[in-house]
């Protein structure tokens, strides 16, 4: 029972090592992200997903890279925002074909514009046209293995193969004294 115990106290010391090695790693991760740093950030992600699965009890949990999600959203909205329309006021053209046919707004007059309309390339607008990433492309989720061969790993296995010979042992001197006392009944 003492061996049980000390290989509690070691199995849970190198469990709660991997863990804050974990941990450390991620915010390396997360303080390259605030950086603006693109060569470290992708290092630093390679690190924590190359120890998160060599090591038990190191999963990351989802997190997600919003610096870098802000700056290609402003690299996006920027790009759309430059953008020239060389076709001028779409809505002056649209009403100057469809004007002419209809003398008054109707359903009519409506399909008319909306079909001029859609003869040029959308607005200029980044509220109207921009498309953002998908946020789900800056999540990660790193999950730790089920058991690894590192130092908690090892101490895991010992601490459960004393647990077991432990309860084994007990279980055989439970059934030996049950049929010892059904043995020594007749006599």
């Amino acid at each position: 029972m003492v061996v049980l115990v000390l290989l509690c106290f070691v199995s849970a010391t190198f469990l709660r090592l991997n863990n804050i090695g974990m941990s450390n790693r991620r915010d390396a991760v997360l303080a390259a992200d605030t950086a603006g740093n693109t060569a470290a950030m992708t290092s630093r992600l390679y690190d924590l997903q190359r120890f998160v699965s060599g090591h038990l009890n190191t999963a990351t949990g989802a997190f997600y890279l919003e610096g870098q999600y802000k700056r290609d959203a402003q690299k996006i909205v920027d790009a759309a925002s430059s953008y020239n329309d060389s076709n001028g006021n779409v809505n002056a053209k649209a009403e100057a074909v469809c004007r002419p046919q209809y003398t008054v707004w109707s359903p009519a007059y409506v399909q008319c514009f909306t079909d001029q309309l859609a003869l040029y390339p959308p607005s200029p607008d980044p509220a109207q046209n921009v498309k953002l990433p998908s946020p789900d492309l800056y999540r990660y989720d790193f999950i730790a293995p089920l058991w690894s061969a590192d130092f908690a790993g090892w101490s895991v296995a010992a601490t459960l193969a004393v647990g077991l010979v432990i309860i084994v042992r007990l279980a055989s001197l439970g059934v030996l004294r049950i049929l010892l006392h059904q043995h020594y009944k007749g006599i």
